[in-house]
């Protein structure tokens, strides 16, 4: 950390306490709000949170207060920065969509009821007793997005039946995810015939020399597995799919629209917007253990007609009938 972030982070942390304490003595609930990334990266899932909030009842600056702890993109800060909410006292912590986050909550606290978005199976990761009935001071939803992972590999097969080389590209830093992500690819891959290469990115240095060694290792096309980091880039790695020819899929219409030739996954707008409902549920007394988990139904499969031409690849009828939306030019 650079002298000019250390004195913001340290004032910024010297200035939440009171903010906290007049906010409580005024009668105004506080959210504690810990995100992974940075405010602008993170400002569509914030937008749907509020949503949320809102249909509670709850409006930032009228009726609750939010503190905001951002990891800017480093997982190794969130243990830290949860901590530090507990000690604000806030009346809930709500977190942004990522399995770290969500586990640093979860060990920082046992009594402040904390609500999650994660794309993993959140009884496997032992955030919850089950979905139905949480059993401790988390709740939450889930967008199952880590669980689509081997039907994106399936996708891209049926895009390009003739490829035998595929790559799938994890965050090493969400190792909870990435480990069992890369497990469930490769049972599918070796089902397929299919011969995966295990790429690794956790700092936007990194893109650019991942679409370069897929195309080193002759792999045909590219597996982006579920992450907070890749989501918050889904701009970014859209373009460079395209840029470097890669042919990718990812979980986001975002992604497609801006270069990818696919993606596929659950409504995050709809997560979000679950979190901010079950923060204002919980601020008017429900308990995180009475709330089941809910479960992002919606799936979406969105076909970029024009990246596929620029790419020089034919997407399959049986592909553009099952699509529920394809971007043609």
């Amino acid at each position: 950390m650079d002298r000019r972030r250390f004195i913001s982070t340290v004032a910024g942390g010297l200035l939440a306490a009171p903010l906290a304490a007049e906010a409580q003595q005024a009668g105004n609930p506080v959210i504690g709000f810990l995100g992974s990334d940075s405010p602008a990266l993170s400002a569509s899932q914030l937008r749907f949170f509020h949503q949320g909030l809102r249909e509670t009842g709850y409006f930032e600056g009228k009726n609750v207060v939010i503190e905001y702890r951002w990891a800017e993109g480093q997982n190794n800060r969130l243990p830290a920065l949860a901590a530090d909410l507990v000690r604000r006292h806030v009346s809930v912590i709500a977190v942004s969509g990522t399995t770290p986050a969500a586990l640093a909550a979860q060990a920082a606290t046992t009594t402040v009821p904390v609500v999650f978005l994660t794309a993993a199976d959140p009884v496997a990761l032992r955030l919850v007793t089950s979905l139905n009935h949480p059993g401790g001071n988390l709740t939450g939803a889930t967008s199952l997005g880590g669980q689509l992972a081997p039907k994106r590999l399936e996708l891209l097969h049926e895009l390009m039946p003739t490829a035998t080389v595929m790559a799938l590209l994890v965050n090493p830093t969400n190792p909870t995810l990435a480990e069992s992500t890369e497990k469930e690819v490769l049972d599918v891959a070796r089902r397929l015939g299919l011969r995966i290469h295990l790429l690794q990115a956790s700092t936007e240095r990194d893109f650019n020399s991942v679409f370069a060694a897929v195309v080193q290792l002759r792999a045909s096309a590219l597996v982006i597995a579920v992450d907070s980091f890749f989501t918050d880039r889904k701009e970014q790695l859209g373009a460079l799919s395209l840029r470097h020819r890669v042919p990718a899929i990812y979980q986001s219409r975002d992604f497609a629209a801006a270069g990818g030739v696919m993606s596929y996954g659950g409504s995050l707008p709809e997560g979000y917007r679950l979190v901010g409902v079950y923060t204002g549920r919980i601020l008017k007394g429900e308990k995180p253990a009475d709330l089941p988990v809910q479960q992002v139904t919606k799936v979406e499969l969105i076909i970029n007609l024009k990246a596929a031409k620029a790419l020089g690849v034919t997407i399959p009828q049986s592909l553009l009938q099952r699509a529920d939306q394809v971007i043609d030019p």
